[in-house]
């Protein structure tokens, strides 16, 4: 009796409180293969005016995690969503792992990798405070070197906050809470991958 238990529940599903904001149909499918949970299609960049109704209540009752295809109309929803509601959490898929004959989408990665980036969604802090500079930037190579775009991408990676250009990461840094601590853990190992 004890191992069908188990069975059961090793089948079921992480199931996920906030409504999830994807782009679009295959997204939905993917999503739903890795979890349990409410999802609203903005339909790419033709976002209606009741849609974005849907998606603002949506944030006030019971907050949203944005996740959007590691491309340009993604990160154009993914602004407008954190410039326009509150509540809002981002999961981070990087283009590695949403890539498929020449395709990149959420619709892509795998169930593992949905999972991991849901687990590890980062919402907008409001009380920004600069634990970052510029200077931070270029001490650790993340601007102003030939490799600070791949570095930037394996922080992003690590800290789960994307890959976006060297301004925009420190404000994602900032943004986002990072700590110090979490910041010089995830940067040792890209400075160890570089060696």
């Amino acid at each position: 009796m004890n191992n069908q238990n188990n069975k059961k529940d090793s089948n079921k599903k992480l199931r996920i409180k906030e409504i999830i904001v994807v782009e679009g149909k295959d997204d939905v499918s993917a999503v739903k293969a890795a979890v349990d949970a409410e999802i609203i299609t903005t339909s790419g960049l033709g976002i209606t005016d009741k849609k974005l109704e849907q998606i603002r209540k949506a944030s006030e009752k019971r907050g949203i995690i944005v996740l959007t295809d590691p491309d340009f109309p993604g990160k154009k929803i993914r602004y407008w969503v954190s410039e326009n509601l509150t509540n809002v959490k981002h999961a981070y898929i990087s283009k590695s792992n949403a890539l498929k004959d020449g395709n990149v989408g959420v619709e892509n990665a795998s169930p593992d990798v949905i999972i991991e980036a849901l687990k590890n969604a980062r919402a907008v802090v409001t009380d920004e405070k600069e634990v970052f500079t510029k200077k931070d930037m270029v001490d650790y190579g993340l601007t102003g070197f030939p490799n600070s775009a791949e570095r930037r991408q394996v922080l992003g990676e690590l800290l789960n906050i994307g890959h976006c250009s060297g301004k925009q990461f420190l404000k994602r840094l900032n943004s986002y809470g990072v700590t110090r601590k979490e910041f010089e853990d995830a940067i040792d190992k890209v400075i160890e991958d570089d060696e």
